[in-house]
Order: C-alpha cells, then sequence, then structure tokens
C-alpha cells in the first residue's frame, strides 16, 4: 500500500482525512496470449499499435499482465501508457494511447467528444434483400452483470453505417472448405457513436451477425485459451485533427481478417 506519491504505508503511518491509498495485488500468474503488438506509430505523446485479436486493451478482470498496456509499459519502460478509447479484447486492429498524464484528457476527449473517423471492416453473412449501404440507429443498454449488450426500445443512442465492400470468395482463409456455407461479405463499419458492442449487436440486428461472434445473435461460451475462431472484425483506421500540433493524422492497420485475406487491399 502507498500514498499517491508512492510512499509506503507501514504501521506507523499517520491517518490523514481524505489522503488517496493506492493498494497494489500481485497479479495472478497469466497464460500468454500468443500473439504480439505491432507499434505504428510513437512519438512523445502518442503511441499507435496495431492489436492483435484476443489480448485485451487494459488490464482488467482476469487479464493483468495479458493487455496492451500493461505489456507495453514494461516493453517501453512508459508507465504513463493509458488508452484515449476502447477497443475489445476480441476485435484487433488500431488502438490509440497517450504515453504522458498531462497529455491524456486532451486526446480522449477528442473520442468522447465524436471528433474521431473511425472505420471498421468485418465478414459477415451476404443477404440479397439487404439494401446498403445503410445506417443503423438503435438504444443499446449495456446492464450490470451481464455479459451481452442488447438494444431496447427508446431513443436511439448509438449510430453506425454500414456499406458491403464486396462478397469473399469461398474458402477465405487459407485451406478452408466453405463449399457448404452460406455467401459471405467483406463490410466496412462505420460509427458514429461508440457504445459497447455496438457494431456487432448493429450486424446482428441486420440478420447479418459478424462471424465467430460468439455473443449475438446468441451467446455460446469460448474456452480463454481458444484462438481458433476469432472474431472478424478489424478497427481498421482512425484519422483525427491532433489537438496538440493541430495537423491531421490518419493511422491504419496492416491486418487482415482471417476470412478476407484480400480485405485490406479492399479497404484502401
Amino acid at each position: 500500500m502507498v500514498d499517491e506519491i508512492g510512499r509506503p504505508f507501514h504501521e506507523g503511518s499517520v491517518f490523514v482525512p481524505g489522503a488517496l491509498v493506492y493498494l497494489y495485488r500481485d497479479a495472478p500468474d497469466e497464460p500468454r496470449v500468443p500473439f504480439e503488438i505491432d507499434v505504428l506509430h510513437h512519438d512523445d505523446d502518442l503511441l499507435v499499435v496495431d492489436k492483435p485479436h484476443f489480448l485485451a486493451s487494459t488490464p482488467r478482470g482476469a487479464y493483468v499482465v495479458e493487455s496492451v498496456v500493461v505489456r507495453l509499459r514494461r516493453e517501453l519502460g512508459l508507465p504513463e501508457i493509458s488508452p484515449a478509447h476502447r477497443l475489445d479484447r476480441i476485435t484487433a486492429g488500431v488502438l490509440v494511447l497517450t504515453t504522458r498524464r498531462e497529455r491524456r484528457g486532451a486526446y480522449q476527449r477528442l473520442f468522447a467528444e465524436r471528433r474521431v473517423t473511425k472505420t471498421y471492416e468485418a465478414v459477415a453473412p451476404l443477404r440479397e434483400d439487404l439494401e446498403l449501404p445503410c445506417t443503423v440507429r438503435s438504444r443499446i443498454v449495456k446492464r450490470h452483470g451481464t455479459l451481452p449488450a442488447e438494444e431496447v426500445p427508446g431513443e436511439p443512442n448509438s449510430e453506425s453505417l454500414v456499406e458491403l465492400v464486396g462478397p469473399v470468395p469461398r474458402g477465405g482463409r487459407a485451406g478452408a472448405d466453405r463449399s457448404g456455407e452460406a455467401p459471405r461479405g467483406l463490410y466496412r463499419l462505420r460509427p458514429r457513436t461508440g457504445k459497447t458492442h455496438q457494431l456487432r449487436l448493429h450486424m446482428a440486428s441486420l440478420g447479418v451477425p459478424i462471424v465467430n461472434d460468439n455473443f449475438y445473435p446468441t451467446f455460446y461460451d469460448v474456452a480463454p485459451d481458444d484462438y481458433s475462431a476469432p472474431l472478424q472484425l478489424l478497427a481498421r483506421s482512425v484519422e483525427l485533427d491532433d489537438p496538440i500540433t493541430g495537423e491531421r493524422r490518419r493511422f491504419v492497420s496492416r491486418r487482415t481478417l482471417a476470412e478476407a485475406p484480400g480485405g485490406a487491399r479492399a479497404a484502401t
């Protein structure tokens, strides 16, 4: 236990009303997530990475050491690394982090105030009767104690633009035989808001749930160490006006979705 400037407490420490106390627990042994972080950009203020599937963005629950933040703090010796926005553990792609505490708020406000353009790609079934592009709006609620979020009646608090890039050839994954499966497409998704699981819910509501989504439309359990079927959702790019320098910056993932090897080329 330490105070706000890192001084340890002991039996003779004086109680100070309103003072901050930090308790650091020993992290349990965690099996390493067998995927690496690709650094896209690094300067005095920003660290932008290409996050792999299955690696948590921030330390939480069962994933503490095996998170982007803790890995990079240790590898780069930068204890103040913090994410400017959220990216689910099972979603891959561009993640923007700040490197210094005094710059954190400026970049986090960009995302909170919706002044960042985010583009995703997803592989999902094709529907001939689905008119695209389309904008999906709904009210999304994430209830405490439940894993999936849900769409409920009421004023919309989420909005996503959904476009079809094109069909995915059968057998998109190298060596896979999908001859008996329904046709799939590569979709481009542009969320205007950032609700929990927004894109996954919106795709499921259109009748084209993202491939390998174990939450929507129906939940099924997947073992934490089962890496065989990554969610086919990728944060392809992030574009913003830098609040410090004023320059327009765009960061693009170098990853491809396993079920759409040509996805990167289709999105450029």
